[in-house]
């Protein structure tokens, strides 16, 4: 065969919810950009496969971050003692206008991209501003390192500052443009559609934007029922719909034909979830933010027995952690204080679950990516921990979980994606 690879490791990986795969000491065989399988022995029929050995580090799929603003990287660690309406006012909208300077938005994003190839977040979904020059530029620097991505240019034409609003129907051809110029540019990247969030984009803005979405079949990405305050005023701009989600359903901005994936959902209602899980809406949850600016503990476990599909997010620079190995950790925690002070019958997520929804979880948003399951796209981190071993001997399951709580990027030797081995950027 052909460009048949394969990597020789400790195999980890989550075929379904929860339930960890381990080939130890064996190989995930790759052909092209596409896994062909993991073996406890190399068979016959693969001797060909050009093999690199990894002794006994851990192979893993890559992560996957389901929400982050870009332009907002500079900002990560400041304004975390606001709620999220002032913490917008003083310290988002202001950053974000700045990327009108392609100068200023080259280094930034450099920066970022950078950043996300060193913590191995293979595939992301991200929010970029409201220029289309710069949010392309950020899109060929994605595509120079290796990643995957799904990228956004955002719209927003109402509540929004002097400097940093757009006229409605000029935010809709924008992003017409923006669409037309990268759907076909890149192999892992392309556009996503942005709406900011309801607050920010009025009836008109949000019909336009689903009219696009459907036109050219692009997915889409925003906020939902992140803050109590938002939630409050977006009821008093759309009393006619009866729930936040349903702003979106009303634009044709929620699922269904136009696959779509909204982060936070910490204040969800029932009627909404029932939404969520019959659209087959995508949750991007974000605990570090929801921490950080005081919006809440999102019931992830309830999301997911109601069959609503579910990925981790650092939501950048809400959230102050790049590294999505951070975010299961505190997922897990935010999920066991949800248990202790909200819900006493809610079981808190394992590190098996969450590594799942950090991996294959968030990937089927993207397809077949986030597993090491025939035919899914081979992204990949090559983990060497030896440098947080013990005395002890340790199993598999129990290295991976160390490398996820005390690890971080430097235990991170090789990153593929969709097949590519991605070199260290030099931009």
């Amino acid at each position: 065969m052909s460009n048949l690879k394969a990597l020789k490791g400790n195999v980890v990986f989550t075929p379904s919810f929860g339930e960890y795969k381990i080939v130890k000491n064996g190989y995930v065989v790759f052909e092209g950009k596409n896994v062909v399988g993991t073996f406890e022995s190399l068979p016959e029929e693969y001797s060909a496969a050009e093999v690199v050995d990894h002794g006994d580090k851990l192979i893993i799929p890559g992560f996957v971050d389901l929400h982050l603003h870009a332009p907002q990287f500079a900002n990560r660690g400041l304004g975390i003692d606001k709620e999220l309406l002032e913490w917008l006012k003083v310290y988002t909208f202001p950053e974000e206008s700045k990327y009108q300077d392609i100068d200023f938005a080259k280094k930034a994003y450099q920066n970022f991209v950078y950043e996300l190839w060193k913590h191995g977040t293979t595939r992301s979904v991200v929010f970029a501003t409201l220029h289309n020059e710069s949010t392309i530029l950020l899109m060929d620097l994605m595509d120079k390192v290796g990643l995957g991505a799904l990228v956004g240019k955002v719209n927003m034409d109402r509540n929004c500052p002097d400097f940093y609003i757009e006229d409605t129907q000029k935010s809709i051809e924008d992003t017409e443009s923006f669409i037309k110029a990268t759907i076909d540019k890149y192999e892992n990247i392309k556009p996503i559609i942005t709406p900011r969030f309801v607050p920010t984009c009025t009836g008109e803005l949000m019909e336009g934007l689903g009219e696009l979405a459907r036109k050219y079949s692009v997915k889409v990405q925003s906020h939902l029922s992140e803050n109590r305050g938002e939630v409050e005023w977006v009821k008093e701009l759309h009393p006619e719909c009866s729930s936040y989600a349903g702003v979106y359903e009303k634009y044709g901005l929620f699922g269904g034909d136009v696959p779509t994936v909204m982060a936070h959902c910490v204040w969800n209602t029932a009627e909404e979830m029932e939404l969520m899980a019959k659209n087959k809406v995508f949750v991007a949850h974000s605990p570090y933010s929801n921490l950080n600016i005081s919006s809440g503990i999102a019931p992830v476990r309830e999301f997911i027995t109601k069959g609503i599909p579910v990925g981790l997010a650092t939501d950048i620079s809400g959230g102050h952690d790049v590294s999505m190995a951070s975010v299961i950790a505190v997922s897990a925690q935010v999920s066991n204080m949800r248990w202790v002070y909200v819900d006493e019958n809610y079981k808190p997520l394992n590190t098996p679950e969450l590594f799942y929804l950090a991996t294959k979880g968030g990937g089927e948003f993207f397809g077949k990516v986030g597993s090491f399951e025939s035919g899914y796209e081979f992204d990949a981190l090559v983990i060497d921990d030896s440098s947080l071993a013990d005395v002890n001997e340790r199993s598999i399951e129990e290295r991976l979980q160390r490398y996820i709580y005390i690890g971080d990027d430097r235990n991170i030797v090789e990153r593929y994606v969709a097949g590519v081995k991605l070199e260290e950027p030099k931009f």
